[in-house]
Formats: C-alpha cells, structure tokens, sequence
C-alpha cells in the first residue's frame, strides 16, 4: 500500500484536500483530527491527563472535555503547548498506525494520513510521498476568522505553534495551491495525485 502523508498549516484548507483523496478509488483517509476528537472522550485515559494537566474545570458537567478552555490554556505558550502534545500525539500516532495497518490488510491501494503536525511531530519520513497544502499566511488567518470564527491573534497564535511554511514547502514531495478558489482544489489532486495512485494500483505485487 501506498502510504501518504497530508499536511498543511491551520486554515490552509487540507481537510478539502483529504476529503477529494478518499473520492479517489482505493484511497483510505485517516484522520488525525478525528482520532485527536475520538481519544478525549470521557472515559478515555487522555481525557483523565488533560485534566490533571490543564486542570479539572476543563471538564464539562457531563464529563464531556471543554475544547475552548483547554484551547485557551494549551496555546497560551510554547510550554503549555508541549505537554498537551506530550500527551496527545502518542496516541494519536498509534492509533493512525494501526488504521493505517488495517487499511493495508483490507487491500486499500493508498492510505492517506491527514495530519496537521506532519513534520513537527517527526513523522514526515515514514511516508513514501508527502502532501503540503499550501497558502499564504495572511489569506490563512482571513479564512480562520471569516469561516470559523477564530479571532486573528488567536489565528495567528495558533500558526506560530506550527512550523513555518517554508520549512513545511521544503519537505513536500508534493504541493497542492490552495491560495485560489476552493473550485481549483479538486483538478490538482486528480492531476497531480491520481496519477501516482493509478501507479501504485498498476504496480505488479512482489
């Protein structure tokens, strides 16, 4: 199986990008995000250190966590950022490895890991190809505050905790231009990524 990583800032439109790859005959997409939301429901071991870390008032009454809050504290700076990676991504790359295991058993063709912190959590090199959705910064936090309400010193506070583009640019096999209309999305990954699909689909077993 073909193993692809997707990556791209905050705001930079990948989730549109991983939702045209699993359009794509034989693609499986796993999504970090989904796993992230999956590993803080009440009840799950991460749910019980976020607490202790962040402290229990991120809890909701209903045991559920409060996203915001724990937003508000986690990127508040550089350190606090740290140990809710420390205890999120562990988990998270686990449970994508064995999806991605499981794709592979099932006869996927592709899988496809979307996954925010690609590079900064040092899992860029397991891949065989890796996506970068790429746009410009200030076209970025409009697009965070117009569409998903994040206030612009938020946006931006949440981009500095990612790698910067050019670092993100440089590690790409593969760049998808996402500073245009959403309608040029979906021609680039059937021009440009469909064919190395096909590929792998046409190569012979060993």
């Amino acid at each position: 199986m073909l193993r692809i990583g997707l990556t791209g800032g905050i705001g930079s439109g990948k989730s549109t990008v991983a939702a045209a790859l699993a359009e794509l005959d034989g693609v499986t997409v796993i999504d970090a995000d989904e796993i992230a939301r999956h590993i803080v429901e009440p009840g799950q071991p991460a749910l019980e250190e976020l607490a202790r870390e962040f402290g229990s008032d991120i809890l909701l009454a209903d045991g559920s966590l409060d996203r915001g809050l724990l937003a508000e504290r986690a990127f508040s700076d550089g350190a606090a950022t740290q140990r809710l990676n420390a205890i999120m991504h562990p988990r998270i790359i686990s449970e994508a490895g064995r999806r991605l295991d499981s794709a592979e058993r099932d006869g996927a063709v592709a899988g496809v890991y979307d996954m925010p912190l690609l590079f900064e959590t040092g899992q860029a090199d397991k891949f065989d190809t890796v996506i970068v959705v790429d746009v410009d910064s200030e076209e970025r936090v409009r697009r965070l505050t117009e569409h998903r309400g994040i206030n612009a010193a938020d946006a931006r506070r949440r981009m500095a905790a990612q790698i910067g583009d050019a670092e993100r640019r440089n590690g790409a096999d593969i760049i998808i231009d996402n500073n245009g209309p959403l309608s040029a999305l979906e021609p680039q990954v059937k021009s440009i990524v469909a064919p190395i699909i096909d590929a792998e689909r046409r190569r012979p077993a060993h």
